[in-house]
């Protein structure tokens, strides 16, 4: 891992390529990495329950790396950060803010996937003006429907998985359809691509403890999503069981100014099977 001073920046073409970087905010150490022009609002991106820089989809990043600045960023006690897990969204916000403060950027662009898009949502309404424009995909609003089911939903599938020595995300991520197992196998092959300079795995107390903010947040009251002006693009497969999909519809009914796209045969990770099309969504969507 490189430790290299905040104000540097990447030429980076290619997520595998892109060096692990360290900066010190709130308290500890958080891990990211930079890649994409060096000019131009930052594209920050927010990762799922569990997930470390290498979850992130090689494809998306790099499609969004070819117009603007990428940063993807490990939460406090995720992979190679240092501290403990958080246990709230809130402070997940917290930390996700002091990060983007110590790398001296004054407005970015958030991606949120999942977790992810939950952090983004309380990044927009703790420090909006900070925030430029928001994709939230595969996720949901504060009380969303089934949100603080995740769990439940999800451990007999990671335990099938276990069983059948198979990664979990195909089953959680992807629909049984034909099209959603073509997918799944591309897509965790994608993972695969980075060769050297990986981050560290996730232990299982990152998992409970990420999970413990998952169902507080969908146990939480609904919060005024009208506060949020900034422009939004929602984006989801059409069978998510994780985060239901008639959260997506409903976060882009409550946002002022949001855009909805929903993939059919898709599910949780509708983003990654529909990756191409979604690229092309997202750069139209956050502009030059």
């Amino acid at each position: 891992m490189n430790t290299s001073h905040p104000k540097q920046t990447g030429l980076t073409k290619a997520w595998r390529d892109a060096p692990t970087r360290s900066v010190n905010a709130a308290g500890t150490t958080f891990v990211y990495r930079r890649l994409g022009p060096a000019t131009g609002v930052p594209v920050v991106m927010l990762n799922h329950w569990g997930a470390v820089l290498d979850n992130f989809d090689p494809r998306i990043i790099d499609g969004l790396a070819d117009t603007r600045p990428v940063i993807a960023i490990d939460y406090r006690g995720v992979g190679a950060s240092g501290g403990e897990a958080r246990l709230t969204v809130a402070e997940m916000a917290q930390d996700s803010i002091a990060l983007i403060r110590a790398l001296h950027l004054d407005q970015v662009d958030l991606f949120g996937f999942s977790l992810g898009g939950f952090v983004a949502q309380e990044i927009a309404r703790q420090e909006p003006d900070l925030v430029r424009k928001m994709i939230l995909t595969g996720t949901g609003p504060a009380g969303g429907e089934g949100i603080e089911k995740v769990g439940p939903i999800s451990w007999p599938l990671i335990i099938k998985a276990m069983l059948t020595f198979r990664d979990p995300k195909i089953y959680l991520f992807f629909t049984s359809s034909a099209n959603g197992r073509r997918a799944a196998k591309a897509f965790l092959e994608r993972l695969k691509e980075r060769k050297v300079d990986r981050d560290k795995s996730v232990t299982i107390g990152v998992f409970l403890r990420q999970l413990k903010a998952i169902r507080a947040w969908g146990l939480q009251a609904p919060q005024d999503l009208g506060s949020i002006q900034k422009p939004v693009l929602v984006a989801n497969g059409d069978h998510d069981i994780m985060v239901p999909s008639i959260n997506s519809t409903d976060l882009a009914r409550r946002l002022p100014n949001a855009e909805l796209v929903l993939y059919e045969d898709a599910g949780h990770g509708g983003i990654f099977q529909h990756h191409q099309a979604f690229v092309k969504t997202a750069q139209a969507f956050l502009g030059p």
